[in-house]
């Protein structure tokens, strides 16, 4: 507020010492006619900063909208997968504990699910949800787990009967993931789903992220 101040007051000054020639005041006619080459210089001066001016409101205006479109974009990020066995027969029972690679992506927006190793590695830190379903032959136990990197989490399992030909189970639950983390479902050693048709999957997605 001062330099305009300052400035206002400068260019009163000027414009008053151009009208002061000899000692007397010059008519208006020759005051439109002449302009001291300070003043003339000075007024340009202006003129420049003040288009200077708003050329820098306009670039904060276009900031500030481009922020907001980058706020509500987060909104837009996507991460989905939806994923399931392809086996033609029943998967396990193996001899140690296997990670259960779903063969067939249904959905993987984002690519966070790596088709190859069954892993679902977070692309950003934020708050996921995961589901998984099974379906066994009840002749063998089963046992599933989903793991955060090394963590259990989740279980769901069921004891093998003589007179139960089929058993079906799954979880669901919310997590916090750190960039970087790994979800997985991991088959128990010596247990065992069945790998063909549409009952054993593998769900996620992001809810929001920081």
């Amino acid at each position: 507020m001062n330099f305009y101040v300052a400035f206002f007051t400068l260019l009163f000054c000027g414009l008053t010492l151009a009208q002061y020639t000899n000692g007397t005041y010059e008519s208006e006619d020759s005051q439109a006619q002449s302009c001291h080459p300070d003043m003339c210089q000075l007024m340009k001066d202006f003129d420049v900063m003040k288009e200077n001016q708003e050329d820098m409101k306009t670039r904060l205006k276009n900031c500030e909208n481009h922020m907001l479109k980058l706020k509500k974009g987060k909104w837009k990020l996507l991460v989905v997968l939806s994923a399931k066995t392809n086996a033609s027969a029943a998967i396990g029972p193996y001899s140690k504990d296997t990670i259960l690679v779903y063969g067939k992506v249904i959905t993987n927006v984002g690519n966070a699910y790596n088709l190859d190793t069954g892993i679902f590695t977070a692309p950003v830190t934020g708050t996921y949800y995961f589901t998984f379903f099974y379906h066994a032959g009840g002749e063998q136990w089963s046992h599933l787990s989903l793991i955060k990197n090394s963590k259990i989490i989740l279980d769901s399992s069921d004891h093998r009967t003589a007179d139960d030909e089929a058993d079906n189970g799954g979880n669901a639950v919310f997590l916090q993931l750190q960039r970087g983390d790994l979800v997985f479902v991991r088959l128990r050693a010596s247990t065992h789903v069945w790998g063909e048709g549409y009952g054993t999957s593998f769900s996620g997605f992001l809810l929001d992220y920081d």
